[in-house]
Parts: C-alpha cells; structure tokens; sequence
C-alpha cells in the first residue's frame, strides 16, 4: 500500500489537478502530460475546474439486448439477423512517468481491453461472423508514449504515438504483429489564453470513423464560473461540465469511438482472404458522475445512447475496397461503471 501511495504522489507531480478530459481523441491518456504547478509561467491544455487527473482506472461497460441484420455485399455471403442479449465490455489503464520537468513531461501509458458477445442462439450457429464473435471475444492491448512540451507561458505542444494489437486471439503467444497491431498518432498545437480558458488546433491519425483516417482536430476547454464548464475536441468529442464540488462532477455531451480488429473465419469464403478486419464504430450521447469515494479513490456512473455507424467485415489487405458485410446494428441504451485512483491530497498540497 505503501508502495502504491508514493507511485501515486509521483504521478500527483506530474499530473495536473484540473486536467482536460479529451475522450474520443486523446481519451484518458492526455490527462497523464497536465501540470498546475507552472501553470502561470508555462502552457498547457488545462483550465481551472477540470476533475482529478487519473493514474489507474478500471472499466465495465453493458449494453442490454439489442439486434444485428448483417447484408452480404458479396455474392457467396448470405444475410442474416440475430439477437445479441448482452455485450460486455472491460478495460484497464494505467499511466507512468518517465521525464518531468517544467519544460517537458513524457509519459507512458498502456491498457488491455475486452469486449464479448452473448447472442441468442440458434442464430449463430449459422452465420460464421456472429458464431466467431460469441467463441471469441475482441481484444486489444496497447502501449502509448504522451508528450506535453510547453513553449512559453502562451504556447504548448501535445502529441502522441500508439501501438495496439487488436482482434479475436486467445494466447498472447499466437499475436503476430503484421496482422494485429494497429498504430495511430496525435498531434496539438495550443494557446493557454488564460487559466479559464485554452484552446488549439491540430490533427490525428486515428481509427474512430472505423478505419485509419487523418483528420482534423480543434481542441476547446473553457470555464466559464465555478460552476459551468466545456470540454471539446471537435469531431471526437464534446462535453459539457457541471461542478458541483471539489468531489462531485456531472458531464453531459458525446463521443465517437472506433476501431478495427483482426478475425479469424476459416469457412467458405472468408478463408480465401489472407486476413479479415472487422472495422466499428459509434457514437455515444452520454451523461456520467464523477464522485470521490476517498481521498484517491473515486468512481464514475455513466448511462447514454449509442448510436451505431459502423460494423462491417472486409478484406484486411485492401483499405479501400468494398466491405465483404454490412451490418445493421439497433440502437441501445448502455450503462457504464468506472473505478479509479487519483494522486492524494497529501502529495498534491507538497
């Protein structure tokens, strides 16, 4: 324990007290580069009244029944529909640091992520895409470097680099970096107008339209009072903030989440294919609450709507060609519970 109260206090030096929360683009990870104690001599993307930076954080996601109706756009694949009467998702981060000082903040990141599927059968026993993602859930496993370099007392930079190695595999010992790993990168360039409000412009290379795709990013943190607050980085994300106190946060807004995995289908015709992608993406009208348990310890409730944009099969080694299935995936409601750590008060007032 003790050991964990001084990772902590490290990380309370590193990470800033009013962080940005950039999910979508930077997710959880751009939290890990803040730093306050130089907040009036050098930049950075925070602003005043952002919640606790977040060193370990553990996950679960539900989405309740909801249906699928895929359509083969090939003429050997057929169409299908089933029902799919839960989906679960879990996830754990963690960030370290690795340089810190006023000047430059560099720090690691890594996550492991699972998402499954229970399907109403006999469906599934039919169609080779719904019977190989209940026998195998989708995995990923990420390592991540992060870059806070501020220029002066108006200027700053952000960027980072990720690896991931993403798709339906069991034993890390069968993962071959060639099929599974994924890679994206981030970069911001940004204006600290004021400890109220910071902005900036820059772009990703990054997979949350379903596919490896460039573009544009315009990050906005503004606080208005000690009350109201908004956090954007448009397109990935906005959302707006409620304080209610030091211990107590509401956000409302939304985000878009994407990726793509690798599968393994070894029928007819899938297994003419050298390898399939499986490329999603969605995106989600949520309402969460942030809430200190104690001290470091804080949890997060979140609910919302999940608007589905994508979820079709295609050949892995063709980025631009047709999709081998499109599937049709029905709106639902999912609910979300957060369990993280954040640096002690002890550390943070040193």
């Amino acid at each position: 324990m003790k050991k964990l109260f001084l990772l902590m206090g490290i990380l309370g030096l590193v990470f800033t007290k009013q962080p940005v929360n950039a999910q979508g683009f930077f997710s959880d990870s751009l939290r890990a580069a803040q730093d306050t104690t130089d907040a009036e001599e050098l930049a950075n993307p925070s602003v005043v009244g952002m919640g606790k930076s977040k060193g370990i954080i553990i996950r679960y996601e539900r989405l309740p029944r909801f249906g699928m109706h895929s359509r083969g756009q090939q003429s050997s694949v057929e169409d299908a529909r089933a029902d799919v009467l839960k989906s679960n998702r879990f996830e754990f981060k963690a960030y370290a640091p690795l340089v810190n000082n006023p000047h430059f903040k560099l720090v690691l990141g890594g996550s492991y992520f699972l998402e499954e599927f229970n399907y109403k059968k006999p469906e599934t026993q039919q169609y080779p895409l719904y019977q190989r993602l209940e026998d195998k859930n989708l995995r990923s496993l990420d390592g991540q470097l992060i870059m806070l370099k501020p220029l002066n007392r108006k200027n700053y930079l952000v960027f980072r680099v990720k690896g991931e190695l993403n798709g339906d595999y069991g034993k890390y010992s069968d993962i071959s970096l060639t099929r599974y790993l994924r890679t994206s990168m981030e970069a911001i360039y940004g204006w600290k107008k004021s400890p109220y409000l910071s902005y900036g412009v820059g772009v990703q290379l990054g997979y949350a339209f379903g596919r490896q795709t460039i573009y544009p990013a315009f990050l906005y943190n503004r606080t208005f009072n000690d009350k109201w607050g908004v956090e954007a980085l448009f397109p990935a994300n906005v959302t707006f903030r409620r304080n209610f106190s030091e211990k107590s946060l509401l956000y409302l807004g939304y985000r878009i989440d994407g990726s793509t995995y690798n599968i393994n289908i070894n029928t007819e015709p899938f297994n003419q294919y050298e390898t399939v992608e499986l490329r999603k993406s969605e995106i989600k009208a949520r309402l969460r609450w942030d809430r200190e348990i104690y001290d470091f310890i804080w949890f997060a409730l979140e609910t919302g709507y999940r608007y589905n944009h994508k979820f079709d099969l295609y050949d892995g080694r063709q980025r631009t060609a047709n999709p081998l299935i499109e599937t049709h995936i029905k709106d639902a409601v999912f609910f979300n519970v957060e369990l993280f750590l954040v640096p002690p008060r002890r550390f943070l007032k040193q």
